[in-house]
């Protein structure tokens, strides 16, 4: 009899994808505006130009601290939103589906820190192949 006691707290990640790469981090708890306006300041630090940010209802990305942060960019981040209940449009959605199924699958953590370093070990291997990222794309059925 297999026998263990789990008391996770939880980890966050949030993506943004490119037509060649992805860019995420991960967050212990809840993913809330400081978050995302850390997020949104890393990304802005990676790409170094205007950029198109396409979100789900995510209740964050909506809230009124990220507002301003966008606002204060002064045009550099243009911010779309999904439709509701759309997920398989976004293809983010599928960069966390292959990592729950396919780098994660069957690997069970004996300690938070352990899933953290997994879990953003994997994503790093991800992020460095191409076609990957190309099928998220494709998944999402939206044009390249």
């Amino acid at each position: 009899m297999l026998q263990y006691h789990f008391n996770w707290h939880q980890l966050s990640a949030m993506a943004g994808i490119t037509f060649c790469r992805f860019y995420f981090r991960l967050f212990p708890g809840a993913i809330k505006g400081p978050q995302v306006i850390e997020f949104l300041h890393a990304l802005g630090r990676h790409i170094r130009r205007k950029v198109l940010v396409i979100w789900d209802g995510l209740p964050a990305h909506r809230s009124q601290l990220v507002r301003d942060y966008v606002e204060s960019l002064n045009g550099a981040i243009q911010l779309e939103y999904l439709p509701a209940y759309a997920p398989e449009l976004n293809p983010t959605e599928y960069i966390w589906g292959h990592l729950k199924q396919h780098e994660l699958g069957n690997f069970c953590a004996r300690t938070f820190g352990e899933l953290t370093r997994r879990a953003r070990n994997r994503l790093r291997s991800m992020q460095r192949r191409s076609t990957l990222v190309t099928a998220f794309w494709q998944q999402a059925a939206l044009p390249l």
